[in-house]
């Protein structure tokens, strides 16, 4: 697959006009209209920022092999391990804030690791915009919230920091982009 028909594919994926990619990236829609058209090719700074405008990575578009879809066994591990790390994080909180021991530096310590884990998983996923991102490494804590909600009620919650430390490890996981900005 030629660079230009990747541009258009991941142009509509992201559900952008040319003149909002134009505009989002810097260059002009003649441009960006003969870029797609493969009348251009497009080099150095140019495809920099359309792949920044459009939040992917330039190795995506300069690699022919991301045109193979995954065979079923690696998107099985994948699921898993998105599974184990959920339930792990999960467990994580749970112990430190939940746990019927847990005093007031276990829930300090909760609450510091609840914004440096998923900072860690925001730095290393920079391609993932925040709701993707919410949704692969989050979950748990939705599932961990909406099971102390039904079992021990909110007040339980949120006087045994569970609640505090899982709405900002989700706030870290959705708005960490802005937070951890690379430039």
């Amino acid at each position: 697959m030629k660079i230009s028909d990747k541009i258009v594919e991941h142009r509509k994926l992201k559900g952008l006009t040319q003149e909002e990619l134009a505009g989002k990236s810097n260059i002009s829609l003649r441009t960006l209209q003969r870029i797609e058209n493969d009348e251009n090719t497009p080099r150095g700074k140019t495809l920099q920022l359309i792949c920044e405008a459009m939040e992917i990575r330039l190795e995506d578009l300069q690699n022919d092999d991301l045109d193979q879809k995954p065979s079923m066994g690696y998107t099985l591990f994948n699921y898993f391990f998105l599974v184990c790390l959920n339930l792990i994080l999960m467990a994580i909180f749970g112990y430190l804030t939940f746990d019927a021991e847990a005093n007031h530096i276990s829930r300090f310590g909760g609450l510091l690791l609840s914004f440096f884990i998923p900072s860690f998983i925001v730095y290393y996923t920079p391609e993932l915009n925040g709701i993707q991102r919410l949704m692969r490494y989050g979950t748990g804590f939705f599932i961990h919230f909406i099971l102390v909600l039904i079992m021990h009620g909110f007040a339980v919650g949120f006087v045994t920091a569970l609640f505090p430390c899982l709405l900002v490890a989700s706030a870290t996981l959705f708005y960490g982009r802005f937070l951890l900005r690379q430039d």
